[in-house]
């Protein structure tokens, strides 16, 4: 049996200089053309979702809790209201298509940012069948969609309507009373270990993350301290993506290589952290807990202006982590990207599928970072 897939991210919003490669792309209205290849596993996927009522309301949140967040984030204070409009449309170009499956990743709530999404300005055409959310265990919400048949010419499509509160993280006033957690909460341990070029445990990245944090004391110091070695010793250039252990080796890189080696070194350290996804760009945070044992996340801009332990970014959160599991990929991901697959097609040609993530109003009583 014949199939399509595309699986591919989509990033939208401010341009910055990440954007010129791979994961990160700026597109306000991205437009792929489905790869032909043979998964006779879609088959397998398509026959549970059939299963379902019109919405797989079973989904929200099923896939999900495998994680303790702290119940209260770093001090943050509301900059902006933003309204977004995210989903996909999929048109049959030259040839009939059925079993359409389709992900795509939608925001949800972190300390720095809350969500609701507006159901009554759902657009949904009648050819989807069913549709609904799942979150992974790290985290991440995916709007899911089938759309069982489309004849050559027809066009199906859904978006949803989300209003997101943007809050800015303040550094904390006290750093002296923060440690490195004793107990880390349940589901840490992928902020402790090896990502995909995230290269924790290799022996040159164990090495130079012991030089940086000798004869540093406190918590804070010490991330500070990695923090500033990173930014000093890794030029940023763009390029292809290479990873942490390689842009320790040849000192270049852009805010992923800078993020990633930030993390890795963090991570030798048994300081949890982890890669924050926003519209164009991403950035690290670190975990800490003070001495009554509360722990928090604080950001910091591995690349760009300085900005150690708050962040005063007001774009859009698209979800945090750099190790998923995603049930249609086979290896472990660095970014929960779109993903599409037809089953079947009678004719030539796969269908064609536009992913959208588009900021249609936004409201900024900008806060100034001091």
């Amino acid at each position: 049996m014949e199939g399509w897939e595309a699986g591919v991210p989509l990033q939208t919003g401010l341009m910055s200089a990440c954007l010129s490669r791979r994961v990160l792309r700026e597109v306000g209205t991205k437009e792929f053309a489905a790869v032909k290849i043979y998964r006779s596993l879609f088959v397998l996927i398509v026959a549970v979702f059939a299963a379902t009522p019109t919405s797989f309301g079973q989904f929200a949140g099923g896939f999900g809790g495998g994680f303790d967040e702290p119940k209260k984030g770093a001090e943050t204070e509301p900059t902006a209201i933003q309204y977004w409009k995210i989903g996909l449309s999929v048109t049959a170009v030259q040839a009939d298509c059925g079993g359409i499956f389709a992900t795509v990743p939608v925001p949800t709530d972190w300390p720095d940012q809350s969500v609701r999404h507006i159901e009554s300005l759902n657009d949904i055409s009648s050819h989807v069948g069913k549709w609904g959310f799942r979150t992974l265990d790290n985290g991440v919400k995916q709007l899911l969609v089938a759309i069982p048949q489309l004849a050559t010419g027809e066009e199906a499509h859904i978006y949803l309507t989300y209003e997101v509160a943007k809050r800015t993280i303040r550094p904390p006033e006290d750093v002296d009373s923060l440690r490195i957690p004793r107990r880390k909460p349940r589901g840490f341990h992928v902020y402790l270990g090896k990502s995909p070029k995230i290269e924790t445990t290799d022996s040159r990245i164990k090495r130079v993350a012991r030089e940086v944090v000798k004869g540093k004391s406190g918590a804070w110091e010490r991330v500070e301290a990695i923090y500033d070695w990173v930014r000093d010793n890794v030029e940023y250039k763009d390029g292809p993506f290479k990873g942490a252990l390689a842009a320790l080796q040849d000192g270049t890189g852009d805010c992923e290589e800078l993020t990633s080696l930030f993390i890795a070194l963090c991570r030798a350290n048994r300081i949890p952290a982890r890669t924050v996804w926003i519209q164009g760009h991403c950035y690290p945070e670190f975990y800490l807990e003070d001495d009554k044992g509360q722990g928090n996340w604080y950001p910091c801009q591995a690349a760009g202006t300085r900005n150690f332990g708050g962040m005063f970014d007001k774009r859009l959160i698209l979800q945090k982590g750099d190790k998923f599991e995603v049930p249609e990929k086979k290896k472990e991901q660095r970014y929960v990207a779109e993903f599409l697959s037809a089953k079947s097609v009678k004719g030539t040609g796969g269908p064609q599928v536009k992913f959208v993530r588009e900021l249609t109003v936004v409201d900024q009583p900008v806060a100034q970072a001091p």
